[in-house]
């Protein structure tokens, strides 16, 4: 299963982790960096200004059956 680990850089602390997200879409034409982008962003909500500090990492997670 594709999931997506979204990060933030913070002065002090350095790289921290912010969640990770697993990828849903059956359809591989919505997924674009721009889209996991925003939906990192929707994580941190509105009132956050760290905002244009984020990343994310591609990750692979193997589902056991």
């Amino acid at each position: 299963m594709i999931a997506y680990e979204f990060y933030w850089h913070d002065d002090l602390k350095g790289y921290e982790l912010i969640g990770i997200l697993p990828e849903r879409r059956k359809n591989p034409e919505r997924i674009s960096q721009d889209s996991i982008m925003n939906w990192g962003k929707k994580l941190l909500g509105d009132t956050s200004n760290k905002k244009n500090d984020i990343f994310f990492i591609q990750i692979t997670i193997d589902k056991e059956d």
